[in-house]
């Protein structure tokens, strides 16, 4: 069993131990029980409100490393041709606080059938697939009080 209290950062030259694989959700959660890739129970433990990275690298109590991979989960892609169209969404879901990940003129957001409508009445087309969801993390990564 892994448990792990300790980030060490994107960058590790140590033998990786195991892998764990987690959606968005879960790369957002501090306190987790999960199974590694090799079969090996991991219990996370960290700071809350500090979204774990894909390729990011852990280090649990017993000196072992791990390292974040993302895993491939439904995602709503809206795409357009033009330049205004494509600023008018991002305002939009902006306005609206939607995690997103943007693309050249493609926006990628969690499946919500509300948005995907608001989104064609802008004039973007909407697909689906799957992939790995790394939404942008904010203005205010670092932290920010209000």
């Amino acid at each position: 069993m892994f448990e792990v209290h300790q980030r060490i950062g994107t960058h590790c030259h140590d033998r990786v131990d195991a892998y764990i694989e987690l959606n968005h959700e879960q790369r957002e959660r501090g306190r987790l029980l999960l199974t590694s890739a090799c079969g090996e129970e991991v219990r996370l433990f960290l700071k809350r409100g500090h979204p774990l990275i894909v390729g990011e690298y852990l280090q649990a109590q017993c000196g072992r490393i791990i390292q974040i991979k993302g895993a491939s989960e439904l995602i709503s892609i809206a795409k357009c041709e033009d330049w205004p169209t494509f600023s008018r969404a991002c305002y939009h879901l902006g306005n609206r606080h939607v995690k997103l990940q943007i693309g050249e003129r493609q926006l990628m957001i969690k499946p919500d059938h509300v948005l995907e409508d608001m989104l064609r009445l802008l004039g973007l087309s909407i697909d689906q697939q799957q992939q790995i969801f790394t939404p942008e993390s904010g203005a205010y990564q670092n932290g920010h009080a209000h």
